[in-house]
């Protein structure tokens, strides 16, 4: 891959990665420490004698090397807005794109959607629908499709959902279940947990938004994984030269051209709207398809280095390779990647008791995203706050709010 893409400076960091370079490059650092720490022949007595003692290196809190503040000074984001010698906003955001999909180790797929549909059932002012399609030319992916009542075409929402470390359910997080009666009390038990009590795409179809929530590789239809699995099936996909945040992110991709090409839509009016890591994905996607004209995202916004601190949820690996792709870090950080989006309409909405972001973390990133929007001239389609009385949950006072900006912004 050409590191010097878009007019990207230099770094002191290692060259981009690609497939061959992040296996490659790691087994040679490995041969040659081996090499090196055999090379001399001085006594070691010796070698104490002239040197001051080299000090131990270790690890602390359990998953961090006590070396880790070095680690992040060198991390600078040289290609973010406004640091990257590239002035023309167009011209930065083909380069940032580009550089995120790099990093994706997925390929872009054009295989056809080949949509089948199920049995339809009529609900409260919608009309339910299981569809199956090809996301990808790997895997069939089955999925909640829930229509309003009356003429199209509709606005429309794509519903990612979180990760929770709760795998029986994906879709049904966000769709009521009609046809499982065990997902359906899973489902709404969770709810009850998150979202106070409602089923978020339901509410949106009342609405009169025609709704898309698929399952992520893991979830639901497509699971389900224990919480010990996960990190093994990204350990798994990196082996066989893929990566599952970058699966997820060319699937969510994928979700938004499907869901902005059907005939009941109009495709200038399709939002994506998540919680927790479907936050995530609302704004990865809204950064890397122009299908998305607006993203809601709750509940998942931060700088890395502020998120990189011991005690934290990320460093305990497990859900965090869901949203890793690995190398980009040395490029862009999170609110860099979401700022991709501008200056399409976009919210961010953050609790101040939520302990997986510390407030510093939300601060820098919301810092970071306004000044993009800005100097977007679009300020005003930019729309974060953060809700002091609540934690990591989507309550159904900001779904109001949402729901009500989604129909100004659409």
């Amino acid at each position: 891959m050409n590191s010097g893409s878009g007019g990207e400076p230099s770094s002191p960091g290692p060259p981009s990665l690609d497939r061959r370079s992040f296996v490659a490059g790691a087994g040679a650092a490995a041969l040659l420490g081996a090499a090196g720490a055999g090379a001399s022949t001085a006594p070691a007595h010796a070698a104490q004698a002239t040197a001051p003692a080299a000090r131990v290196t270790g690890i602390v809190e359990g998953n961090l090397p006590d070396f880790h503040p070095l680690l992040k000074d060198e991390l600078r984001f040289p290609l973010a807005w406004g640091t990257s010698p590239v002035r023309d906003f167009r011209a930065w955001r083909r380069a940032a794109r580009s550089k995120v999909e790099e990093h994706l180790f997925v390929e872009r797929d054009h295989t056809p959607y080949e949509q089948e549909s199920g049995g339809r059932v009529e609900a409260d002012g919608y009309t339910r629908e299981s569809v199956t399609l090809s996301l990808t030319r790997y895997e069939r992916v089955r999925g909640s499709l829930l229509t309003p009542h009356g003429t199209g075409p509709f606005p429309a929402v794509l519903l990612l959902h979180d990760h929770g470390a709760k795998f029986d359910i994906g879709k049904e997080k966000l769709v009521r279940p009609w046809d499982d009666d065990t997902r359906l009390a899973s489902a709404q038990g969770w709810a009850d947990r998150c979202f106070g009590g409602r089923f978020v795409g339901d509410e949106l179809a009342r609405r009169g938004y025609v709704v898309l929530a698929l399952d992520a590789l893991g979830w639901g239809d497509r699971g389900p994984v224990t919480y010990e699995q996960q990190q093994a099936l990204a350990s798994n996909l990196f082996h066989l030269g893929s990566s599952l945040a970058g699966l997820m992110a060319r699937e969510d991709v994928r979700a938004a051209g499907f869901l902005a090409g059907l005939d009941r839509v109009d495709r200038r009016r399709v939002a994506a709207v998540g919680f927790s890591m479907g936050a995530f994905r609302a704004w990865q996607t809204a950064a890397l398809s122009d299908a998305i004209a607006a993203a809601a995202s709750v509940c998942w916004m931060t700088g890395l280095k502020e998120v990189m601190v011991p005690g934290n949820n990320i460093l305990r690996g497990q859900s965090s390779y869901c949203m890793l792709h690995p190398g980009l870090a040395w490029h862009l950080d999170f609110p860099d990647v979401a700022s991709i989006a501008a200056p399409k309409p976009s919210l961010f909405f953050h609790g101040a008791q939520d302990t997986l972001f510390p407030a510093e973390g939300v601060r820098v990133a919301h810092e970071k995203l306004r000044a993009v929007w800005r100097a977007r001239r679009a300020g005003e389609h930019l729309h974060t706050k953060v809700w002091p009385e609540l934690g990591h949950v989507f309550s159904v006072q900001q779904q109001d709010e949402v729901f009500a900006w989604l129909d100004a912004v659409l």
